[in-house]
């Protein structure tokens, strides 16, 4: 890293590169010193104007243009985050004199107008708000570091801006981010949707900064310090920009279609929605409503731009401009986004490692919080969503493996009490056994030594269950005898016809199909257990003995189960197989879907993450199929016009030589020099070769992709189907025993199957009021809210549909 760019990225920071001194003003003029003086050599590359405007007013005009060219490309290609960090780079040059205040403004409207089109039932497609709202949300953003400066320089301009985001925001939609809210209360459903939504919020605290004539401790403002110097410079006009054209309403209105543009609209797009709440408000209290947004941004800034430097993002979090205590902010903004629904922007281990480096240091401070927070959330955990409460128990096992596993777990040995469905004893429970899978048996029981009552929820030692084993192998003589003779061929290196020809002839004919397959199973499991190679050793050598075995799904599921009885004391190795299993596909992802809805293990839905950890997995396994076969097949039809090109040119090239005239022996001859000649015929009959290649290589991969998309489809579906059965049997008993009382509202969620419209139009007030199909079962919601069973059904259901199926 160059000299200036290291001063410039630690600017009020107190570090070596300033000499220990902590005056950002100094820290300021050292950096412009040195900008100055490396001006010739990295012009195209400094992005920092300050007190340059003053000398170099040619150099900052460069800065200002490449500015809005770069916020127009952003704009342009939908990226979000560049949108908005440029919004507020424009605002900051505006405070600093470089840019003038009439041409940020053009920029805010610019974007209003965008948004308020969007939004207009009329003449834009309301399907894409979610675009709009992002557009009103990098204004109101940029208003904490430059609306003071904008009502002192510019006050009917900004005014205007004002009332019309006042205006947009009575047209525009109420966004309800109950789907995605961490904590599933649906009794408080009719108080969430009277909630305010993100941008209602941000627009409300704006609101209260204008009435407290926009002062704010939580925005550094050093500029001020240089006031009387900057005024002397030119300030630059920013030239116009311009947002992308919203896409239109298909001519053929309907749900699906509606649905579409507004799912790709939020993809691209990301909904804000609230922080999570985990500590009283107590805890920060003395923070402003606007403090709190500021902090929360310079977080996510943080975390943003420092994600792939995990030491270097938690001492930035700890340094933070602000003049007030933010831990616990800082723990509800990292816990808010580590449980972001329906997925974090960054992987779980991220921040995993983040917290770990904060509570390293911050030793006096941090670790309490997150004890705290650990606390608060176990003490919710009930209400928690099925998706977050798996990422937190991955979270806090591997938490605790960096800090030896101490925790004061008698604070929770009471879980025992409770039934074995509780959810708090089923967190106590997952979050052993994953700590087993970081570390070994002993060691995790060791570590209750303080509640020793709790080593009831510790797994069993992952010893296999392997039915054949010991001295003639107890009361299964028979198959004993069969297992030793398979472990022979094995340890022999016989082939896969040999060993299929002797299951065929000798041992199917002997013992029926049932006990040669457990024999098989059981047998090939044993000799892979000893570690994860073994085991793909083993399935590598020998799974199309399995494979010609189980061609069905009925047989595959009998597969399976021999697999999980096998592995019975392990749910981890039980995942591993059964996903190798799956890679290798002697298993299909509809027989992992009919075996885990088996009676057999209905019962286990509600007391382990065992058969949902299965599930999880392949259903990932099935959609990233799908994503590699996409990339491939983008790498491939770039590749053909590569090739394309490669083979044109290479026949342009021969083309040109055979058409040359040369002499040979004093003779004119039509042709170049024959070596030459011959060498540029092997090359375009290369190059087409290549071609030809390519295009075969990729219609090959798009056979795929159809298969693989009708998979996707055929999971989808027999998940949705398993799932309505499973839950339509469970609440037909509950209400049939008297265990629940239908509710009043029960009639009016009913919904008739045979409404065959998806879409209306309500004549009154002319917006859409959608109808979508769905079964029964999901009828009341307030039923199925009491349904542990329910709850984690339905989050691996929807959870596929949007990122697996939703995205074909």
């Amino acid at each position: 890293m160059s000299s200036w760019r290291s001063l410039l990225l630690r600017i009020g920071e107190n570090c070596p590169e300033y000499g220990g001194n902590s005056d950002f003003k100094d820290h300021i003029e050292t950096c412009s010193a040195v900008v100055r003086r490396e001006l010739e050599h990295w012009g195209n590359d400094i992005l920092t104007v300050g007190l340059l405007n003053l000398e170099n007013e040619d150099f900052v005009g460069k800065v200002v243009d490449n500015t809005r060219s770069t916020l127009q490309d952003a704009l342009e290609s939908e990226n979000c985050n560049s949108i908005r960090i440029l919004m507020r780079f424009l605002t900051a040059m505006m405070c600093s004199k470089v840019l003038q205040p009439s041409s940020l403004v053009v920029v805010y409207e610019t974007l209003l107008s965008s948004a308020a089109t969007t939004v207009d039932e009329e003449k834009g497609n309301p399907s894409w708000q979610a675009r709009a709202d992002f557009y009103i949300t990098c204004i109101l953003v940029c208003l904490p570091w430059g609306g003071a400066e904008l009502v002192e320089q510019v006050p009917e301009e900004i005014e205007r801006v004002m009332v019309g985001v006042e205006a947009y925001l009575r047209i525009r939609r109420h966004v309800s981010d109950t789907g995605f809210s961490v904590f599933e209360g649906f009794d408080d459903t009719e108080k969430a949707h009277d909630e305010k939504d993100f941008l209602e919020d941000l627009w409300g605290r704006i609101q209260d900064l204008s009435n407290s004539g926009w002062k704010l401790e939580s925005v550094p403002r050093p500029h001020l310090s240089f006031e009387a110097q900057l005024v002397a410079g030119k300030s630059h006009d920013l030239g116009p920009i311009s947002c992308p054209e919203q896409p239109e309403l298909p001519a053929m209105l309907s749900a699906i279609s509606y649905g579409k543009q507004k799912h790709e609209a939020e993809l691209k797009y990301p909904q804000r929605i609230h922080r999570l709440n985990i500590f009283p408000a107590s805890k920060t209290e003395d923070l402003q409503p606007i403090d709190r947004f500021v902090a929360e941004e310079y977080l996510l800034d943080v975390l943003l731009f420092l994600n792939g430097c995990r030491k270097e993002c938690a001492s930035y979090l700890v340094g933070l401009p602000v003049p007030f205590r933010y831990e616990y902010l800082m723990a509800e903004t990292i816990f808010s986004q580590l449980l972001f629904l329906p997925n974090p922007p960054f992987k779980p281990i991220y921040y995993t490692l983040v917290i770990i480096d904060l509570c390293k240091a911050l030793p006096g401070a941090f670790p309490a919080v997150v004890a705290g927070a650990v606390r608060a959330l176990f003490d919710k955990i009930d209400d928690l969503d099925m998706e977050c409460r798996t990422r937190l128990i991955l979270w806090f096992s591997h938490h605790l493996s960096n800090f030896q596993f101490i925790w004061p777990w008698d604070e929770w040995a009471h879980v025992l009490d409770l039934p074995k469905w509780a959810p708090q004893r089923v967190f106590v429970q997952e979050v052993l056994e994953r700590e087993v899978r970081l570390s070994y048996w002993d060691k995790v029981k060791q570590s209750i030594e303080n509640a020793p009552a709790l080593e009831e929820l510790l797994p069993p030692k992952g010893v296999p269950n392997f039915k054949y084993g010991g001295e003639e192998g107890g009361d299964r003589p028979a198959e004993h005898a069969l297992s030793v003779e398979l472990s022979g061929m094995v340890k022999g290196r016989q082939t896969v016809r040999e060993v299929n020809s002797w299951i065929e002839e000798s041992v199917i004919p002997a013992h029926g199909y049932e006990i040669t397959l457990s024999v098989i199973v059981q047998t090939l499991l044993d000799i892979g257990s000893k570690s994860f190679t073994h085991l793909i050793t083993v399935l590598e050598r020998y799974g199309q003995v399995i494979a010609r075995m189980c061609p069905d799904q009925d047989k595959q599921e009998m597969l399976i189960t021999e697999v999980s009885s096998y592995w019975k004391n392990s749910a981890q190795l039980t995942a591993i197989t059964i996903d190798r299993m799956m890679g290798y596909r002697l298993i299909s992802n509809l027989a992992i879907v009919r075996w885990v809805f088996s009676p057999a293990n209905i019962d286990q839905f509600h007391t382990s993450d065992r058969l949902w950890e299965i599930l999880r997995n392949a259903v990932n396994k099935t959609y990233n199929r799908i994503s590699d076969l996409r990339k491939e097949i983008s790498n491939l039809k770039r590749g053909i016009v590569s090739a394309e090109e490669a083979a044109t040119k290479a026949k342009e090239e021969l083309e040109a030589a055979e058409s040359k005239l040369s002499l040979v022996d004093g003779e004119p001859v039509l042709g170049e020099n024959p070596v030459r000649l011959k060498r540029l015929k092997a090359k375009a009959e290369k190059t087409k070769e290549e071609e030809v290649s390519a295009r075969e290589s990729l219609e090959a991969k798009e056979a795929l992709l159809a298969r693989a998309l009708d998979e996707n489809e055929a999971l989808f579906l027999s998940l949705f189907k398993n799932f309505s059965t499973i839950l339509t049997e469970r609440l037909h008993d509950a209400f049939r025993d008297g265990m629940l009382q239908q509710s009043s509202q029960a009639d009016e969620m009913a919904i008739d199957l045979e409404d065959s419209s998806a879409m209306e139009l309500d004549k009154e007030n002319g917006k859409l009021m959608k109808k979508f199909p769905l079964p029964p079962l999901l009828f009341p919601v307030q039923v199925l809210n009491k349904f542990f069973l329910a709850r984690s059904a339905l989050r691996v259901l929807f959870i596929f549909f949007f990122v697996g199926f939703g995205q074909q």
